[in-house]
C-alpha cells in the first residue's frame, strides 16, 4: 500500500462519515473517522498477508493517538496536570500503536493496562479538602432558602 492509497482512503471514509454523522445520535468527528478507518483496514488486510507500509500505518496510528489524548484531556478533573497526562499517554500510545503494527501482543496488552492505569489515576477527583470557593458556595446555597 502506498501513501496515496492512505490518502484516498482517508478522503472517501472522511466524506462518508460527514454524511452519515447527520444521522447518528452521538457526534462524530469526521477526519478522525477517516484516519482510524483506515489504519484499522490497512492492519486487518496486513495481518491477511498484504503488503502494507509501516511507516503509514505509524503515522496514521501516531495520529490517532495524539489525537485521543487530546480528547480525554478534555474530562479531566480541574487542577490536573495536562502535561504529565500527555507525557504518559502519548509514549504509552506510541507504544500500543508500535505494537500493533508488529503484532506484539504481550507488549500491547501491558500498554493497554499501562493507559488505563494513567487515565485512571488522572480522572479520580483530587481527595484535598474543600476550597474555599465551594465552602462559600454552599453558605450561600444554604442562606438563600
Amino acid at each position: 500500500m502506498t501513501i496515496f492509497s492512505a490518502l484516498l482512503s482517508i478522503l472517501a471514509i472522511t466524506g462518508l462519515a460527514a454524511v452519515v454523522r447527520m444521522y447518528l445520535p452521538f457526534r462524530l468527528c469526521p477526519i478522525c473517522a477517516g484516519v482510524s478507518g483506515t489504519w484499522a483496514w490497512m492492519l486487518v488486510v496486513r495481518y491477511f498477508g498484504v503488503t502494507v507500509e509501516p511507516a503509514i500505518l505509524a503515522m496514521l496510528l501516531g495520529g490517532s493517538v495524539v489525537g485521543v489524548t487530546y480528547q480525554l484531556e478534555k474530562r479531566l478533573p480541574a487542577g490536573r496536570s495536562l502535561v504529565l497526562f500527555k507525557a504518559l499517554s502519548i509514549p504509552a500510545g506510541f507504544l500500543l500503536a508500535y505494537a500493533l503494527i508488529w503484532n506484539w501482543w504481550p507488549v500491547f496488552f501491558a500498554g493497554l493496562l499501562i493507559l488505563a492505569a494513567v487515565y485512571f489515576v488522572f480522572h479520580r477527583k483530587p481527595e484535598a479538602g474543600e476550597s474555599q470557593e465551594v465552602q462559600d458556595l454552599e453558605k450561600k446555597l444554604k442562606n438563600c432558602c
